[in-house]
């Protein structure tokens, strides 16, 4: 049966798709682009995600400027990248400064702007520039967002900047010049009216029929409401229906989607709601967003039996203990959202609890659910989250306790003032982040990190944080520093797990992060190929075809992505709780 979409029944001039990580918001967010193009519209399709898929799906080069799609007249994609935002924005501050201004302040400006703070808010200028009309000629623009942590924090930029400069008329932020901020003011109120009218934006909250996907759409839309964005529409993607009642696999997959659809909660449920059916095709170029949500495009699937060879491939357990011989030590776990990785970390943790040794669990992720995941208590084994409030709260604390402590009170007030600016949570996180780095020297810390988009965010700053440290040691020669970036680079100290499901686009994904990754000087240690249905046994039709499919991805990341390739088959009992967690490594 094929879905019914209202957001294309009367679509709005802006279309905002947000959600989970691995939800399918970009393959929906481009199916809809590629449906309103074939009608006639003009259409652009933009990426806000630092770790954006779009030229994979589209099959065409993208740059941070308009491109016309082949073979869909009247489609046009592009990528907002945020380093070439973070430059224009740059050039767009120091041209406030005027040429009175000697070279040496220059230079401390430049300097000022060169964090990833400054990435953030650059992008989230461009952003702004689309819902203020700064690229003209497109009857709709549909925005392709990064994981909800990430994008909530977008959507809450706005907010948070328009109140940090009212009635501060100082002449500097964390950003630089005061001006580089003030003259975006008017801007950035005019994109929260766009994004709340409900005339001008729907905001499409795409979830799975999954626990821990529902559940961060139920805070993902409470905290839109809260932004007065309350013009939602919610789209549970991959709705799945057994054809065999004999096969177990199948049917344990129809009854867990269908509880939890029946324990949704009433924030969800009083939203306007659709449902797209599970495909059996990989949901990569026009033909198949096409048939996603046409009647008239559905390809010819031919049900091919699936290759029965086994697999040769270790192992969650085996991977657990490789890493257990070492007796200390941090694992970080990352790949795209929706991939498994917080029940991969929290596996990989509870593993090293069983074997015997303390460990520390957390996570950097802002949409992050390890405790749910986790649900229970083990012997060794210390659960927790980087909250970016408490950080925050800590760091102005710090700040105020060092550099205000001889402060008067006015001074105080204007120190305070400062901290109270949005980057002051990215300097804060990072911080945490750094003790978690250096805990792993005496203990096992497993980090289950945030979605990739915003995990190469924290590791900019990290990088960032290094340069600045080595700048400062190095004219001297004198001291030893070590630095976060140093550790995560040592293979001693840090073991970096990469999760990807045997799909093409999650295998690209981490793959493309494995490049940033190296580019950075940080070596994975391995690959986690999770959710594996060609080693569950199912006979289902739907799930037979995408069987094959896997192999193939599989064997992709055995035979030249991954050093290290361990697997976990898909469960009929999703691995929730100490035990299953234990049993799982």
């Amino acid at each position: 049966m094929l879905p019914h979409f209202r957001a294309l029944t009367a679509p709005t001039p802006y279309l905002f798709f947000t959600g989970k990580g691995g939800v399918g918001k970009t393959s929906l967010a481009c199916a809809t682009a590629v449906s309103l193009a074939d009608r006639g519209l003009r259409v652009l399709i933009v990426s806000t995600d630092p770790a954006s898929n779009l030229d994979e799906m589209l099959d065409v080069t993208l740059t941070d400027r308009p491109t016309p799609v082949p073979n869909a007249a009247g489609l046009s994609a592009m990528n907002i990248d945020p380093e070439a935002a973070a430059d224009n924005y740059r050039s767009k501050v120091l041209e406030q400064l005027g040429p009175e201004v000697p070279p040496d302040e220059r230079s401390t400006v430049r300097e000022q702007l060169s964090g990833a703070c400054t990435t953030e808010i650059a992008a989230f200028d461009e952003f702004v520039g689309l819902l203020d009309g700064d690229i003209a000629g497109f009857d709709h623009i549909v925005f392709d967002t990064a994981p909800t942590g990430h994008t909530l924090r977008l959507l809450s930029l706005p907010k948070a900047w328009s109140g940090f400069l009212k009635d501060n008329d100082r002449g500097a932020s964390c950003l630089g010049p005061h001006s580089g901020l003030k003259m975006q003011e008017n801007r950035f109120r005019k994109a929260l009216q766009a994004l709340g009218d409900s005339r001008q934006t729907t905001i499409i909250l795409v979830t799975r029929a999954d626990r821990g996907a529902i559940r961060e759409a139920a805070r993902t839309a409470a905290e839109l409401d809260a932004l007065n964005l309350s013009n939602q529409l919610l789209v549970v993607n991959g709705r799945f229906h057994a054809t065999d009642p004999a096969d177990v696999v199948a049917v344990a997959l129809e009854r867990d989607q269908d509880e939890a659809l029946a324990a949704m909660p009433a924030s969800l449920t009083k939203l306007p709601r659709d449902e797209i059916p599970l495909v059996g095709f990989d949901i990569v170029g026009l033909v198949a967003l096409r048939a996603l949500l046409s009647p008239t495009d559905q390809p010819s699937l031919v049900s091919a039996e699936p290759g029965t060879e086994p697999l040769d491939l270790p192992g969650l357990n085996r991977l657990v203990d490789d890493i257990a011989r070492d007796q200390h030590g941090l694992i970080m776990v990352m790949g795209k959202g929706g991939v498994g990785k917080t029940t991969i970390a929290a596996a990989v943790a509870a593993g090293l609890a069983k074997r015997g040794h303390a460990v520390h669990l957390s996570t950097t992720d802002p949409a992050a659910h390890v405790s749910f995941v986790v649900d229970g208590v083990m012997p060794g084994l210390t659960v927790d989250r980087i909250d970016p409030r408490v950080e925050t709260e800590r760091y102005v604390a710090k700040i105020m306790a060092s550099r205000g402590r001889d402060l008067d009170e006015q001074a105080k007030d204007l120190l305070l003032e400062d901290l109270a600016s949005p980057c002051t949570e990215e300097v804060a996180v990072f911080h945490a982040f750094s003790r978690i780095v250096a805990e792993a020297r005496s203990a096992f810390v497993v980090l289950d990190t945030a979605p990739t988009g915003h995990t190469l965010l924290l590791l900019d700053a990290t990088g960032a944080y290094h340069r600045q440290m080595t700048s400062q040691v190095a004219p001297t020669g004198t001291g030893r520093i070590v630095t976060p970036l140093m550790r995560l680079q040592d293979p001693n100290h840090t073991k970096i797990i990469l999760v990807a499901l045997p799909e093409t686009t999650p295998v690209s994904e981490a793959a493309s992060l494995q490049d940033d990754l190296r580019r950075a000087g940080v070596e994975p240690y391995g690959w986690v190929i999770n959710k594996c249905l060609a080693v569950s046994g199912t006979r289902d039709p739907l799930l037979r075809l995408r069987l094959d499919r896997e192999r193939t991805q599989i064997a992709r990341v055995q035979n030249g992505l991954a050093k290290r390739a361990f697997i976990v088959g898909w469960r009929v009992k999703p691995p929730i709780g100490v035990e299953e967690l234990r049993s799982l490594s």
